[in-house]
């Protein structure tokens, strides 16, 4: 007997205007078989076909219950394990002894680099050269800044894009609205040309797939072309940076680091990649996702409306519920045991985020719903933990509160009207489409 879906599907009235045609090339593939009907040594979840049908859930739930830590012998990525409660992946998320990030065992992401340059930077380092490239970033997120400078900024943007948007005609909320925020902010991080932010969006989808047919036709051969280009238009930005005073702004910020003065080209676009990747692909899809849970569970949505305080909380668990980035990767220095298994030294090994934060075990109320007063709501684990926690989590947060805010002075509901396209990627759990319309307030 198939496993029911952990969410409900969308609920909605009949509506009286046309929705937009889903693109032809997101179209899914061959139906997924559901857990209960494979074998646990099957299970590899860097299948994508699985990612764009929404049908890894059960696959995690069957695992956290049968086989918490999962080896995963032949796949693409290579021999690897799997972790998918919420205390195991924090525990090895922490254990930065005996688990590494480092580029030089392979980083953050399964299996090996197409090329070896993209994986240095300070996320796929170990102390103490992970705190050493990563502490000149802090000024850029600061509390004084967030308050002072981008709070304003950003609640002037989403204002202005909000009262652009058309009423009761459908359109694609994530290219319109998630894709055009979240690139003017990392514009703006970057002091990038505002003219150009969909540069940094596109080598941003680049980066993470490069062998979707749909993103990277040309397969490695254009991967590599592309990232050059990328390498090639921030090695003049960082020069500029360099000669120029310091600024308060990503790429002058790298320029002045002590650390980060004299990256060599590998270590400038694997620090560049991974701005760009954290500013862009968890903002702009946790921005997608929030809207379609709330449609799918739409007595939170009236909740929401009775209530705007929620905000704050309901933001942390929109990050939960959606868990943008699904995983990180780690690579054991030593042996391991492990629920009476032996992780072997040299092994890679998968924390995935996005189960831990579905474990039935650790959250109290129901983890696949949407609940956005839930108590525990500010303990998901999608920012991960320990030293490699994302430091730019206040920023992503601020920018989600001031989107609700804003929504929700302007517009009675923003209604979803089909189920999503989703990203092909087993790393950033994401959305390529979501069609919807907008109702006023009366």
């Amino acid at each position: 007997m198939a496993e029911a879906d952990p969410s409900p599907q969308l609920k909605r009235p009949e509506i009286s205007y046309r929705k937009p045609a889903r693109p032809h090339y997101l179209e899914r593939g061959d139906p997924i078989k559901p857990a209960s009907e494979i074998d646990l040594d099957s299970i590899d979840f860097i299948d994508v076909e699985q990612w764009r049908q929404d049908k890894m859930w059960d696959r995690f739930e069957r695992l956290r219950k049968e086989e918490p830590l999962h080896y995963t012998a032949d796949s693409v990525a290579g021999p690897y394990w799997s972790l998918t409660r919420y205390e195991d992946v924090k525990a090895v998320d922490v254990d930065n002894k005996r688990f590494s990030s480092d580029a030089k065992f392979g980083g953050i992401t399964l299996g090996p680099p197409i090329e070896a340059f993209t994986g240095e930077s300070f996320i796929a380092a170990d102390e103490p050269h992970h705190w050493a490239q990563r502490k000149p970033m802090q000024p850029a997120v600061a509390p004084s800044l967030l308050r002072n400078e981008f709070e304003p900024l950003i609640r002037q943007r989403t204002s202005a894009l909000l009262d652009s948007l058309p009423v009761g005609e459908p359109f694609d909320w994530v290219n319109t609205v998630s894709i055009e925020l979240t690139a003017m902010m990392l514009a703006t991080l970057l002091n990038y040309p505002q003219e150009r932010r969909r540069e940094l969006t596109r080598w941003s989808d680049v980066t993470t797939n490069p062998f979707d047919p749909d993103i990277c036709p040309g397969g490695r051969e254009q991967w590599l072309k592309e990232l050059g280009e990328c390498l090639g238009t921030f090695s003049g930005i960082y020069a500029e940076r360099q000669a120029a005073p310091p600024g308060d702004d990503l790429m002058s910020l790298l320029a002045h680091g002590p650390a980060t003065r004299n990256l060599t080209p590998q270590e400038l676009l694997g620090n560049v990649i991974l701005l760009i990747i954290g500013g862009n692909d968890t903002t702009r899809n946790t921005m997608t996702g929030g809207l379609y849970a709330l449609n799918k569970f739409p007595d939170e949505y009236t909740k929401l409306k009775a209530d705007h305080s929620l905000i704050p909380n309901m933001v942390s668990e929109m990050i939960r519920w959606q868990t943008p980035l699904s995983y990180m990767r780690r690579t054991a220095l030593e042996d391991v045991e492990m629920h009476g298994k032996t992780i072997r030294e040299g092994e890679q090994v998968a924390m995935w985020y996005i189960s831990a934060n579905r474990d039935e075990e650790f959250w109290d109320e129901d983890p696949n719903a949407l609940i956005i007063d839930r108590k525990q709501a500010k303990d998901h684990i999608s920012f991960g933990f320990g030293i490699h926690r994302c430091y730019g989590n206040r920023l992503a947060e601020l920018q989600l509160k001031i989107l609700w805010e804003e929504i929700l002075a302007r517009f009675d509901h923003i209604e979803v009207l089909d189920e999503p396209s989703r990203t092909s990627s087993a790393f950033v759990h994401g959305y390529t489409w979501l069609p919807v319309v907008c109702h006023r307030k009366n």
